[in-house]
Formats: structure tokens, sequence, C-alpha cells
């Protein structure tokens, strides 16, 4: 049994009238601008990190894997985050290219689920990506053997030594195992907090990737 003061129970709305249904957050028509005006209130107001973003991916065994990365660009074409290609996410991107994401905005009591294939971005994409990125950054991008065992902390200190004198104050490339992905959605659904867990739900859904978005309200 769970330590009770370690999990806190269930809110409860006891005097509190739910608020009207929001016909006009249905009425909407265009998921990623829909999800663009959220993204704007989450960085208003979330602490910290309102990018972040956790992402599930499944390789070749069928067991799924999940955790937090940081958005790099939305637009019509898909969400874009980037990583080291070796690392255990790319590795089962390779294996099975598909994912899902969830955005999760605790001031905004607000989540966004996506679902879709991946495609890796162009080069010139990661390139300019790479580069605006900091310095250190972009050494550690080098030095890190991303998901592998490490032999404690001085190891990876040692490495990151060794490249940042390799490339001195010259130019730091983007190492050929830095690449972007673009989760090109299938489906996004909107969800916002109610009380007594009667949340609302949005749900866009294509069959195709060039097929027109359909959107359905789902119950909580």
């Amino acid at each position: 049994m769970a330590d009770r003061d370690l999990i806190p129970p269930s809110p409860t709305y006891e005097g509190q009238t739910p608020p009207p249904d929001d016909a006009a957050f249905f009425a909407l028509g265009e998921p990623i601008a829909l999800f663009t005006e959220w993204l704007k209130d989450a960085r208003a107001k979330e602490p910290n990190d309102s990018n972040a973003v956790a992402l599930a991916t499944c390789g070749a065994d069928g067991a799924p894997d999940v955790r937090m990365v940081l958005l790099k660009d939305v637009d019509a074409r898909g969400f874009t985050f980037y990583s080291n290609a070796q690392s255990a996410k790319g590795r089962e991107l390779a294996e099975n290219p598909n994912a899902a994401l969830c955005f999760h905005w605790k001031s905004l009591r607000r989540q966004v689920r996506v679902r879709g294939p991946v495609e890796p971005v162009g080069d010139g994409e990661a390139d300019r990506y790479f580069a605006s990125r900091a310095r250190d950054a972009r050494i550690g991008a080098w030095a890190s053997d991303q998901s592998r065992p490490m032999q404690g902390r001085l190891a990876l200190e040692k490495r990151i030594a060794e490249y940042a004198a390799k490339f001195g104050l010259g130019e730091v490339p983007r190492p050929p195992h830095w690449i972007g992905w673009r989760v090109r959605p299938l489906q996004i659904e909107f969800w916002r907090d109610r009380p007594f867990r009667l949340h609302d739900r949005l749900e866009f859904r294509r069959a195709a990737l060039d097929a027109a978005w359909t959107k359905s309200r789902l119950f909580p």
C-alpha cells in the first residue's frame, strides 16, 4: 500500500458549478492553428519548458518506450524534435517510424495528444537548427554516446574536453548521427480539464497525410 501522504486525494468540487459548454472551442476546424494558440498560452503561463513533450516510440520488439523531449518546430507538416540517431529513441524510430506525442500543461490544465508516422528532417534544416544551439551543447552532441553505458561522470567530462580541444575556437559542425525527426500527424486530440472528470475532448483525424481533417467530440 502506498504512503497515504504521498499520493494526493482526488479533487473535490463541492459547491462549484461546472462552467458552461464552450461551443466556440468545438467549432474550430484546423488543429495546427489551435495547437499554436495553446502553445502560446503555455509559453506565457508554464514556469519552464512549455515546449516539453512526452515522445512514445516502439521498436521491432513491440515494447513501448517513452521519454521527454523538446519540440523545436511546428507547422502544417508536423511536429519536429532533434536527438542522437544512435540513441534508444533513434534506434526505435529506425525500426518503426511511427510515434505518439503528449503535451501536458499543468498551469493551463490542458493536454494535446498526437499520433502519426515519423520522417527525418532534411540535412539543411538540421544544420540550421544545430548551428543555433549553444556552443557547449554542440560539443556535447559529439561527446555523448547517448543511451549507452558510461563509466562515471569523469568519462563524459573527458570526452567533452577532447572535443572542445579538437574544435578549438572554430565552428562546431553537426555530427552525422545528430538529426531531426518530424511527426506527421494523422490524429490530434485536444483535452481540457473540467470538474468531476467531465473533461472536454476534441479529436481531429485524417485518413492520409494529404487528406482533409475530420473532427469529433469525444466522451470524457
